[in-house]
């Protein structure tokens, strides 16, 4: 129930803003607005000012929504009403009203984030977890408690890190932008600053997902390998096990943090049994050796390790704030990035150089707004403002039945001089309309396989 309230409010907000772009465009330019709808089909409520010639719907199908103005093309059109019909208007004004869908979409995304950066998130500190041998990271020199203190392409734009998704939002910009990291870091213990540069120009990125941060080898923040939730009967329980132990080592293996620990577990099956192990553990400063065994589960096609506890502490959080101004510039600028990078993927699967699974349907957006929600009202937000710029940018795509293809459109009519002819548009539109729907087929093929398969 979360996720579709949560899916249905994410939708309302998004499409409402992106119309009452075009609606208060068109109002400023004068242009007689009949119709604003959210959503399409069967009318749940439908209400109209006194005085007012537009007519507001809420509809049943909430999966976008529209503005209709006064147009000759659909129908005729007075001659004394001609001044606040569309066609009738100045290319300029025609350009505003159009522009303004997107506009306003970005500009909520930048409201949304600074909204969160005036009223503080609880966020990982920037401290790194021990790097997958052989991965990128191992390479370039990080053993795992480092702490991330600056990060930038150019030593001299190097920007300060505020917590560890600071560190995931630079490795993605690296990735996709093919340019090496530099990450300035002090040492577990605190000690001197030196520098570390990722090399990651080269690396080949054609989809953004946890893949791509397991290839680097930094999957996430530094949590502690301790011992919790322990069910009784199980492998854990049975074997001495007690809430607060922190493993320093299986057998030969030196455990530095959780995430490490998971693993060395998940892989102590061999699809027969569990492999017994020496497990070094320090309990309230006392040091214990404990024969562990754990127990074989299938997950899938594979069979993995278990003890019956959760495994690692949570992460150490900080809480990220921001004045004012400084919030605002923040805002501003990640909205700005993430259209940037969002346009970068949408020419990368265009050319072939990015895989067509970066495309999202309903399904998968319902999923996070539910998956949002349930963690709190700023990391709803964050997913609003994130799915608000993705809406804001494919409407400029220049494609027929989206914004950008009635641009594209617009500045046809201002190289010629002359609009673009009703036959040739009508061809645009139905080819406009195969495009998103093979976009839309492929969304939803991607959608299931993520959910379901």
């Amino acid at each position: 129930m979360l996720t579709l309230v949560a899916f249905v409010l994410a939708l309302g907000l998004l499409v409402t803003a992106h119309e009452f772009g075009h609606y208060g465009a068109a109002m400023l330019c004068g242009v007689r607005v009949l119709r604003f709808s959210i959503g399409f089909g069967r009318p749940l409520l439908r209400w109209q000012s006194r005085g007012s010639p537009t007519e507001f719907l809420l509809c049943v199908f909430p999966l976008g929504g529209y503005v209709k103005m006064l147009d000759e093309r659909d129908g005729a059109v007075a001659l004394e009403e001609r001044p606040q019909a569309f066609n009738f208007q100045p290319l300029r004004a025609r350009l505003a009203i159009v522009l303004a869908g997107p506009v306003a979409n970005l500009l909520l995304a930048v409201l949304l984030y600074a909204v969160v950066n005036w009223s503080g998130v609880e966020l990982p500190v920037a401290i790194l977890a021990r790097p997958e041998t052989g991965s990128i990271a191992a390479h370039s020199g990080l053993t795992g408690g480092e702490k991330v203190l600056r990060a930038g392409f150019d030593r001299s734009e190097m920007q300060e890190v505020q917590s560890y998704e600071d560190v995931l939002w630079w490795l993605t910009r690296s990735a996709l932008e093919r340019q090496d990291l530099r990450l300035q870091v002090t040492e577990a213990d605190g000690g001197v600053r030196h520098e570390v540069v990722l090399p990651l120009s080269n690396v080949h990125v054609d989809e953004v997902e946890s893949a791509l941060f397991q290839q680097v080898g930094l999957s996430g923040p530094f949590i502690r390998p301790v011992i919790g939730n322990i069910l009784v009967g199980g492998a854990a329980d049975r074997a001495g096990l007690r809430n607060g132990d922190v493993v320093r080592q299986v057998g030969a293996v030196t455990v530095f943090d959780g995430r490490q620990l998971r693993q060395l577990i998940r892989a102590s099956s061999d699809g027969t049994e569990g492999s017994q192990a020496l497990w070094k553990i320090d309990r309230s400063g006392v040091e214990l050796d404990i024969q562990v065994k754990p127990e074989r589960h299938q997950e899938r096609d594979l069979w993995i390790g278990k003890i019956g506890a959760y495994v690692g502490a949570a992460p150490e959080m900080v809480v990220v704030i921001y004045g004012p101004l400084d919030g605002l510039w923040r805002a501003m600028t990640r909205a700005s990035d993430i259209s940037w990078l969002t346009l970068r993927t949408m020419g990368k699967m265009l050319v072939g150089d990015a895989s067509l699974k970066n495309l999202s349907g309903p399904l998968t957006i319902a999923d996070y707004a539910g998956k949002s929600a349930s963690l709190g009202w700023t990391q709803y937000c964050l997913f609003l403002a994130l799915i608000s710029v993705s809406l804001g940018v494919l409407n400029l795509l220049p494609l027929p039945l989206l914004d950008g293809g009635h641009l594209m459109y617009y500045l046809w009519e201002w190289i010629t001089g002359k609009p673009v002819s009703d036959a040739s548009m009508e061809r645009l539109q139905r080819g406009g309309f195969a495009v998103l729907s093979v976009m839309m087929s492929i969304a939803i093929f991607n959608d299931i396989n993520r959910l379901f398969g």
